[in-house]
């Protein structure tokens, strides 16, 4: 991707890696953007930012803007601190809600991720934020030792700490964040999403000596390099899937980024500075069999801070020379400049090939399909279909795999073929004609009524008031046990929507609508000039020249055509 001229939102652009990004593409004057939107989690940092660089770069032509708050939130919070979300119940329920709660168009359209990227309209997105480190620090084994300790007790905070807990899950919370990432990249047309990852221990292995707890590696630290390798299947599977960002890129970094300042004063924790104590010798407590952990036994000093010299190594934190050389020597996390990895940020932004990008390292490692596998496949489907005539069986669905709409699909498909065998069959058919002998075969047939209801699948019969269904209906996502006096209302909306789901559907629009997907396959298919050539994959032979009506093809061409769910790795 050429960013001349292009509008670039860098997220985490105050951060030690999100500056030097910035800086590369900043370097060359015939390669700059027009227009850099930096974020950060507060305002005076993202404005920092922005004015650090209206300096550096004042005679240029590039623009900078702000923006700031937290993005994993909904846009109404994003300057609110997290306990202060979790501590207000009806927030606490919202945020809930939002995590694990059916992704919809509110959901989204309120997230500060997704408007700051509707603001910016950014033709490209490098991402710099640590979001593994975001979730992981939530530190869901405290609170859950928490929850352990409230339950059989009638402590009134129980219940708040079950929702925090819900709150804190750390998958469900990656999986929405990139949820509504990639409706935004396809809402606003962003071209290009490159994500600076983490492995979460700085590239060694369980025997990390740099640990939060007596465990070694401590159960939060691999919780981080979990929700790293999740993060990039993720994205994996975005960078496979239609009509996302035209390039989705992750380059990890395995060692400790460095550094961005070297100075002497305050030394900081947290944004605030170390309060130094005192406490005399003749002080000294002596030790028994308990040993108060927090105890106001020392005398603060009065404004004294701790003052030294120090390393500024941006996310990591702040370390002193001794700490500083144990962690980068030779076998420990070593080192990693954030110049280095923003000129791969950039190479791969560019075009270029780093061999850095992890999501193209997975495309490569992976296995796909195979020549092998294809050829076997005919032979499965020849064995099945020998077997059915064996045993006068009709294959069609067992609602195993899902969703219920594939279920749905085979068996209306099957119920067509049997009304009219072929192509041609079922278009000389009126669609009231095919509906009334849909409902009259599934009249007759009570086995494939039977087959059909018995998985969850109910019949919406040809007048549209009617439904002929089991003990259970499934639809998208959960399942409904009528039978344990579930009861749901059912509106025009969602009865539509679940029709369309995972209900048979025997009315005469439905048949129609049959119809014209086999109008377009038939136009398709002939619409090559060359048919006997390499380029059509559905070709009129493929659908043996439409003298035949295969269910599964017929559901696979919807999946992949009608509903875009086609692979685009093969």
């Amino acid at each position: 991707m050429d960013i001349k001229d292009k509008s670039i939102l860098v997220l985490g652009g105050f951060g030690l890696v999100g500056q030097a990004v910035i800086k590369r593409m900043m370097r060359s004057k015939e390669e700059r953007p027009s227009h850099i939107v930096i974020t950060s989690l507060g305002q005076s940092e993202a404005e920092a930012a922005v004015d650090h660089f209206r300096k550096l770069y004042k005679d240029d032509d590039t623009t900078f803007e702000p923006f700031w708050g937290n993005l994993f939130v909904r846009e109404a919070w994003k300057d609110l601190p997290r306990e202060s979300i979790l501590r207000d119940a009806e927030k606490r329920d919202l945020l809930i809600n939002d995590i694990l709660g059916d992704l919809t168009e509110s959901v989204v359209s309120s997230n500060t991720l997704y408007s700051a990227i509707e603001w910016a309209r950014p033709d490209a997105i490098v991402d710099c934020i640590n979001t593994s480190t975001a979730f992981a620090y939530q530190d869901l084994f405290s609170l859950s030792q928490q929850v352990r300790g409230s339950l059989g007790t009638t402590a009134g905070n129980s219940a708040e700490l079950v929702e925090r807990l819900l709150a804190s899950l750390y998958i469900p919370q990656l999986i929405r964040h990139v949820q509504i990432l990639h409706r935004a990249l396809i809402a606003f047309e962003v071209h290009a999403y490159l994500k600076v990852g983490t492995s979460g221990t700085g590239g060694m292995g369980l025997n990390i000596p740099f640990t939060h707890s007596e465990e070694r590696p401590s159960r939060m630290l691999l919780a981080k390099s979990s929700l790293a390798g999740a993060h990039s299947l993720l994205l994996f599977l975005m960078a496979r899937t239609p009509r996302t960002a035209e390039i989705v890129k992750e380059i990890k970094p395995t060692a400790t980024i460095a550094w961005k300042e070297i100075n002497y004063g305050p030394v900081r924790k947290g944004g605030k500075p170390i309060l130094l104590e005192e406490a005399a010798m003749e002080d000294a407590e002596v030790l028994g069999s308990e040993l108060q952990l927090s105890k106001p036994s020392a005398t603060p000093a009065k404004e004294k801070f701790l003052e030294s010299v120090y390393i500024d190594t941006g996310e990591n934190g702040i370390f002193s020379k001794g700490e500083f050389e144990t962690i980068s020597a030779l076998g420990q996390m070593e080192m990693v400049t954030p110049e280095e990895i923003a000129e791969n940020v950039f190479r791969e932004l560019a075009g270029a090939s780093t061999g850095k990008d992890i999501i193209s390292a997975l495309d490569a490692s992976t296995m796909g399909p195979s020549y092998r596998a294809g050829y076997l496949r005919e032979s499965a489907l020849q064995m099945m279909s020998a077997l059915e005539e064996e045993t006068h069986t009709e294959s069609v669905a067992f609602e195993m795999l899902g969703p219920p709409r594939l279920a749905k699909l085979l068996f209306e498909a099957h119920l067509l073929k049997r009304i009219g065998r072929d192509f041609g069959g079922v278009l000389s058919h009126t669609p009231e004609d095919l509906a009334s002998k849909a409902e009259m075969i599934l009249t007759e047939d009570a086995h494939l009524r039977s087959n059909i209801i018995s998985i969850g699948i109910p019949i919406l019969l040809s007048d549209g008031k009617r439904l002929v269904r089991g003990t259970q209906i499934k639809i998208p996502a959960r399942r409904w046990d009528l039978s344990q006096d579930h009861t749901v209302e059912l509106n025009d909306e969602r009865r539509d929507a679940w029709t369309r789901d995972g209900w048979v559907d025997l009315r005469a629009e439905n048949m129609a609508h049959w119809q014209s997907r086999l109008e377009s396959i038939r136009t398709e298919a002939e619409g090559h000039g060359n048919i006997s050539g390499s380029e059509p994959d559905r070709s009129p032979a493929y659908w043996d020249n439409f003298e035949s009506l295969n269910e599964g093809r017929l559901a696979a061409w919807i999946f992949s055509f009608e509903e875009g769910g086609e692979r685009i790795k093969r």
